[in-house]
This record gives C-alpha cells, structure tokens and sequence, in this order.
C-alpha cells in the first residue's frame, strides 16, 4: 500500500506541471467550446480526491492531536482558504484553475495573503500538512510537500510567450 499511497499523494503534481508548460496542448484537447479551466478544475477534483484517500490509507488517527497541531493547522487553512477562495470569489474559476496559461486576460490579485506571503495557498497547505505529522507518516508529507514546492518553482518561470491561444 506504501508505493500506491505515493503515487496517490503525488498524482496531482505531474497533472499540473503538464497543464503549466503545455497549455496549449491542453486547450487543443478540450476543444473549440469548452472552458479548458473548467476541464481543469473538474479532473483537480477527482485527482485531488485520490489524494486525499491515499493519505488516508496510510494514516491512524488519535485524540488530542500535539499542542503544535492547532497553531498550523488553523494558520495554514486560514491562508489555504483566504488565497484560494477570495481568488475564486474575485476572478472565478479561470483565475483559480490557470485561465491566464490558457489565454484568457485575468487580472492580479493584490489584497491579503497575495502581496505579503508568497504563494500563500501553498505555503498554507504545506503548513497544513506537516500539522498532520502525529497522524501520517513523514514521507507522504514530505512527498505531497515537495510537490507543492515544485509547483511553486515551476510556476515563477511563467512567461507571457509561453500562454495558450484560445481556440476561435
């Protein structure tokens, strides 16, 4: 089950890292029609799904959790949920599921957490996670925390030349 929940934990990251430097080849596969950051978003759910029931296959759960749990679990949600819905309030599922790679005009956003932490959707979830220690096993955290800081390396390469062209 160890090698399956690995894969399971880093499933999402190879998805992404495709989407980030091949959108073009994304928006060609979704069609004339089809909103590609909806398609996105749509197998993000599924994959994330798998995810988490991976993590959870290699888990055991006891109460109380350590003293250092409640601190970065609350903290790393409270950035996780800030960043990811204020973006999906503000810009809507384009703005959340990479529509400036696939073409569309999105505007930043500049208010708490953005301008004051770096990627604060991830650094929240790593922060998240590693509040979990007490329950998962320290590689998958590690592993699922390397992909998220793979991500974050790999999406400050971005360049406007690199954009999709919407299909017409």
């Amino acid at each position: 089950m160890g090698i399956l929940a690995g894969i399971g934990v880093l499933l999402p990251f190879p998805f992404y890292y495709l989407l980030w430097t091949y959108p073009q080849s994304w928006v060609n596969l979704c069609g004339k029609g089809r909103d590609p950051s909806k398609v996105m978003a749509l197998v993000s759910h599924f994959i994330k799904l798998i995810q988490f029931v991976s993590l959870f296959s290699v888990s055991s759960f006891s109460w109380p959790p350590p003293l250092y749990f409640w601190p970065l679990f609350a903290f790393g949600q409270f950035l996780n949920f800030r960043s990811f819905y204020r973006v999906y309030q503000l810009l809507g599922e384009s703005g959340t599921y990479y529509g400036v790679r696939f073409g569309k005009n999105i505007p930043w956003v500049r208010e708490f957490p953005f301008g004051f932490i770096k990627d604060p959707q991830y650094v929240g979830s790593i922060m998240s996670l590693v509040a979990c220690l007490s329950w998962v096993p320290f590689q998958y955290i590690l592993l699922w925390s390397l992909g998220y800081l793979f991500m974050i390396h790999i999406e400050s390469t971005e360049h406007v030349t690199t954009r999709a062209k919407p299909l017409s």
